[in-house]
């Protein structure tokens, strides 16, 4: 670029030639007069600075991979109990919002939503009701025979 410039090239046809914009050229032109060669280097990154840090975003990432303190557990002798009662046994975005806060984590539910969707963290788990300690327990039979047509939904 400078040294087309210095070819007596316009603008335009240095525009044309690496595929960038005019004003582009003008810029890295006018960036190069003021500074020399250290102008030629990309400025630092536009935008909005993060919120919060690193250290706070890892904070809520272990927060969801945790169990909520209500969730039910078994101990050695095969009962169930919660550390905290009254806590929640489940995380949701808005109780993980309020755990980060009461840690001192100033963040909305939105940006914690984005945060664990961005690392693919998943808050909310699936039961499995297929397992019982209870002897009497009696898991669903299969599905009746495959032979057996099912019935489709008529269209209202």
């Amino acid at each position: 670029m400078i040294v087309a410039s210095w070819d007596g090239e316009r603008t335009s046809t240095i525009a044309a030639q690496l595929g960038c914009h005019m004003q582009t050229v003008r810029e890295r032109l006018a960036r190069f007069n003021a500074e020399g060669v250290d102008g030629l280097g990309d400025l630092p990154g536009a935008g909005r600075k993060r919120r919060i840090t690193e250290h706070e975003r890892g904070r809520i990432i272990a927060l969801a991979r945790s169990d909520p303190p209500g969730r039910p557990v078994r101990d050695a002798g095969g009962q169930l109990a919660a550390a905290d009662e009254h806590g929640p046994s489940q995380w949701t975005l808005n109780i993980l919002t309020e755990a980060a806060q009461a840690e001192g984590i100033q963040v909305h539910r939105s940006q914690v939503r984005r945060i664990l969707m961005a690392e693919k963290v998943r808050w909310r788990h699936t039961h499995s009701w297929a397992h019982s300690e209870d002897p009497d327990f009696a898991p669903k039979e299969p599905r009746s025979s495959s032979s057996t047509p099912t019935r489709r939904r008529a269209r209202r």
